[in-house]
């Protein structure tokens, strides 16, 4: 199989700063993968490399078999890049920016109909002619989208897409990019908004200080150690005056009518501990579980130094 991505042993280096130190990570063809970290973890540095815009210290990038710097010209027509700040030429309508960039990639008129069904698809139809200057920070988002995609790339990075936008725009974005994955494209999204990357991506990485630190599925993440734990939430009849001490290592917060208990998946009982309650004379009113989701596996990573 043909890997979408194939990126080996980048690093970046900015006089004393080293923004990568030796990533090693391969996408194949037809995923949707998420590439996550806090600010300042690498992300972008790492994508405008992929694009060309940035050339790495060490190490190669190839997009779909092509290396970006020795084969640039095919790497680029296979890849589409929607970066996170919005940038726009302010002289053209949305329609002439769409056919200034699709003659980049040697494109004329016989690209016109697709052109047409982007602007559809992504609701710009009536803003057609309109000047860009005129539209609104949504539009030229859209209008961003609409660009990276002209030229009908095998391979499209979404860096921050849904970054400041409105729940719109946000549904209208992931019904189109769904309908491309069905068909087919590699998807790469790096995204903030982690539930995004949870309801999404087939496999993530997560970067911190220029590494990579975790690389799973996504319920191969969830799966692990990190997500042992389990929230349990209790409300009591009465204000909670005292806590069982056989569970009292495992309260995170009382206040007066609630209980919140952290248990260990396989190992604690829920049962044992609302039995334990009871004994102690408290009712129990109502009870909620919450496990451990992908923005935990986040912070835990990221934060906690958990690797």
């Amino acid at each position: 199989m043909t890997m979408a991505i194939e990126i080996a042993g980048v690093s970046k280096q900015y006089g004393d700063l080293h923004a990568l130190k030796g990533i090693d990570l391969v996408i194949r063809e037809g995923e949707f993968f998420g590439l996550l970290g806090p600010n300042g973890a690498g992300k972008s540095t790492l994508i405008n490399i992929i694009a060309g815009l940035t050339r790495a210290t060490m190490g190669s990038v190839k997009v779909l078999g092509h290396d970006v710097v020795n084969d640039y010209r095919n790497a680029r027509k296979c890849l589409g890049i929607v970066p996170q700040e919005l940038v726009f030429d302010a002289f053209f309508t949305v329609r002439e920016v769409l056919r200034i960039q699709s003659g980049y990639f040697g494109l004329g008129q016989e690209n016109n109909d697709w052109i047409d069904e982007l602007m559809h698809a992504l609701k710009l139809s009536d803003k057609a002619d309109t000047n860009m200057r005129a539209l609104s920070g949504g539009m030229k988002r859209r209008v961003l989208i609409a660009q990276a995609l002209v030229h009908k790339p095998a391979v499209v990075v979404l860096d921050e897409p849904t970054a400041g936008v409105d729940v719109e725009l946000r549904n209208l974005l992931w019904t189109f990019i769904r309908g491309l994955h069905r068909e087919g494209h590699t998807i790469v999204l790096t995204t903030h908004y982690l539930e995004e990357a949870e309801q999404l991506c087939d496999r993530i990485a997560i970067l911190n200080h220029g590494k990579v630190v975790a690389l799973d599925t996504k319920q191969g993440l969830l799966n692990s150690e990190i997500c042992r734990t389990i929230l349990v939430s209790i409300y009591t009849v009465q204000p909670v005056t005292i806590i069982p001490p056989e569970i009292r290592d495992k309260v995170r917060n009382v206040e007066s009518h609630y209980i919140e208990i952290e248990i260990q998946k396989n190992v604690d009982s829920i049962t044992d501990i609302l039995e334990s309650l009871r004994k102690a004379g408290i009712d129990i009113a109502d009870m909620q579980t919450t496990r451990a989701d992908l923005e935990d596996v986040f912070m835990e990573i990221t934060y906690k130094g958990t690797t």
